[in-house]
């Protein structure tokens, strides 16, 4: 299955011009798209609150998903390194206009994937670094972090990705792999599927 996914930020703008773009491109490499997923919503918005979400879990190895470009997918280089890694795993190839990004089985793509996946870990590291060094500073001005003892969060880290999270483990995909399309540790993913009842 062929998809064609275009994406704007507001209903100001239209999506005619990466349709046409996707369009031609596609004619020119002799690509027939199957089905068209359009879509009027900011890029910060995570994939599961997107139509685009909706498109992840639908498609299956062997699947090529075409857009004008990757700041189509997401507007941070976390999510769209996190939406690229997840589709590389389920064995779907990307293709972008701009840029002229092949994301399939060759050896570019796979050198380009792992390129991504450091790209994130780096982000990640600095995230952490500075939601540390932010911690440090407040508990040096004498505030108390944390929740009050004994308490519980009502919402966890993976809260909002049960359906993925479903998804994949009926695709028989371990705790362990899950963590790392999630970004989470593999222990966080355990819990989450005990406390949800996965």
């Amino acid at each position: 299955m062929v998809y064609g996914y275009i994406r704007v930020s507001t209903d100001k703008q239209t999506v005619d011009n990466q349709r046409y773009e996707i369009e031609q491109f596609c004619l020119k490499n002799n690509i027939l798209i199957d089905h068209w997923i359009e879509e009027t919503i900011s890029g910060t918005q995570s994939p599961n609150k997107r139509l685009l979400g909706t498109l992840l879990e639908r498609v299956r190895p062997g699947d090529l998903i075409v857009c004008s470009e990757l700041s189509r997918l997401g507007r941070d280089l976390y999510m769209i390194m996190t939406i690229l890694n997840h589709l590389t795993q389920h064995g779907v190839k990307i293709l972008t206009i701009k840029g002229n990004y092949r994301l399939d089985s060759t050896i570019q793509a796979k050198i380009l994937a792992f390129a991504f996946g450091l790209a994130a870990e780096i982000e990640r590291d600095l995230i952490s670094q500075r939601t540390k060094e932010a911690l440090a500073r407040r508990q040096s001005e004498g505030i108390i972090l944390g929740r009050p003892h004994g308490s519980k969060s009502a919402r966890h880290k993976l809260t909002g990705y049960e359906t993925e999270i479903q998804n994949l483990l009926e695709e028989k995909i371990s705790c362990n792999a899950i963590g790392n399309i999630l970004g989470v540790d593999r222990k966080t993913v355990v819990a989450f599927i005990k406390a949800q009842n996965l």
